[in-house]
């Protein structure tokens, strides 16, 4: 499932979207968006099954995928493509929810260092998201930006990493040639007035 993942993480923020998130999720997949990780860990279990539900609504019908931020539970549920396991969770959060879900589900984990990346590919992790790389408000409290060079050194292993934090679609290229197997955007594209449009930009960028 790895090798085909698309280019583009698109990170779910209801609090920033200007509209419904599942409003926002729809326009972000008419624009091109076909993997999203539904975060808003904050909801209340229902409300949050319930949204899941209604985003599978939204990305099933083109092929895309959905990933539940930390409750594979709650991914296995509702039919969700996999989970991404927040840093908090350790390594050993790779563990269990693959031990919960199979080898066939995607499972992705929330990187802070090159370190990081390293123990998720052993861990068995399918892919992972590596940040902040720039500067960025909605990333407090991990230090400061990473960059590029962590970045490269990150991604010369054999697991996908997604650059995230700070990036706009004008970065995809320099991130690429790092070796990103893609972008995770949250802000770019939820706090957008214009999501549809934001979501085509990265996807060409990435193209």
């Amino acid at each position: 499932m790895t090798s085909a993942l698309p280019r583009l993480l698109v990170v779910t923020d209801r609090h920033g979207a200007a509209r419904p998130l599942s409003a926002t999720v729809g326009e972000a997949v008419a624009g091109g968006a076909r993997f999203v990780w539904l975060r808003d860990r904050d909801l209340d279990r229902a409300a949050r099954r319930e949204l899941a539900r209604e985003l599978l609504d939204l990305v099933r019908p083109v092929g895309g995928r959905l990933v539940i931020g930390g409750d594979a539970d709650l991914a296995a549920a509702t039919g969700a493509q996999g989970v991404h396991v927040p840093g908090s969770a350790g390594i050993d959060g790779i563990r269990v929810a693959r031990e919960r879900l199979g080898s066939a589900a995607l499972i992705g984990f929330s990187a802070h260092s090159v370190a990081e990346i390293a123990a998720a590919e052993a861990a068995g992790a399918s892919y992972a998201t590596l940040s902040p790389i720039f500067p960025t408000p909605s990333k407090p409290g991990y230090g400061p930006a990473l960059g590029l060079e962590a970045l490269r050194a990150a991604s010369a292993r054999r697991l996908p990493v997604f650059a995230l934090g700070g990036i706009g679609a004008d970065d995809a290229a320099a991130c690429r040639e790092a070796g990103a197997a893609g972008l995770a955007v949250m802000g770019g594209v939820m706090r957008g007035s214009d999501p549809r449009s934001a979501v085509a930009r990265f996807v060409a960028a990435l193209t």
